[in-house]
C-alpha cells in the first residue's frame, strides 16, 4: 500500500527548497559574509596606515 503525503506539506517543502536554492544562487553570485566584509576593511585600514607612516615630512 502506498504512504499518505499530506500534499500541503509537500507543496510548503518544495516551496522552502525552492526557495532555498535560489537565496544560495544569489548568495554564491553577489554576497560575502559579514566576517569577509570586516576583513577586507581591516586590511585596508593598515595598508593605508602602513603607507602613511612611511611617508616623509616634507617642509
Amino acid at each position: 500500500m502506498a504512504e499518505v503525503v499530506n500534499l500541503r506539506t509537500a507543496r510548503k517543502q518544495a516551496a522552502r527548497k525552492a526557495a532555498r536554492a535560489v537565496a544560495d544562487a544569489n548568495a554564491a553570485k553577489h554576497g560575502r559574509t559579514k566576517a569577509e566584509r570586516d576583513l577586507e576593511k581591516a586590511r585596508a585600514e593598515k595598508a593605508t596606515r602602513d603607507l602613511d607612516a612611511h611617508r616623509r615630512e616634507t617642509e
